[in-house]
């Protein structure tokens, strides 16, 4: 399993269904690739910790886009593990 450090950089929504929403997270950088899984890690301000399952990844012209069901802010440091699941 790697990890590695980064920033959300952008954010926009993938689709909508039944009320379910599924996101797409832009990193400033990533080791994560088509077909990885794993999870991004941040602290919330009130300083509890963030869990976000990484459910796939999309390439589009060149950048990866994360695909989760709760985004993170643009400017959110994460820790991403590629290969982790939520515990």
């Amino acid at each position: 399993m790697s990890s590695f450090v980064a920033e959300v950089i952008d954010i926009r929504e993938e689709s909508r269904v039944a009320g379910r929403q599924r996101w797409q997270m832009a990193l400033d950088r990533t080791e994560f690739g088509t077909g990885d899984v794993g999870v991004l890690e941040a602290v919330a301000r009130s300083g509890a910790k963030l869990v976000v399952p990484v459910l796939g990844v999309v390439i589009e012209a060149g950048e990866v886009w994360h695909l989760v069901e709760k985004p993170l802010a643009a400017g959110t440091a994460v820790t991403g593990r590629v290969g982790a699941s939520v515990e």
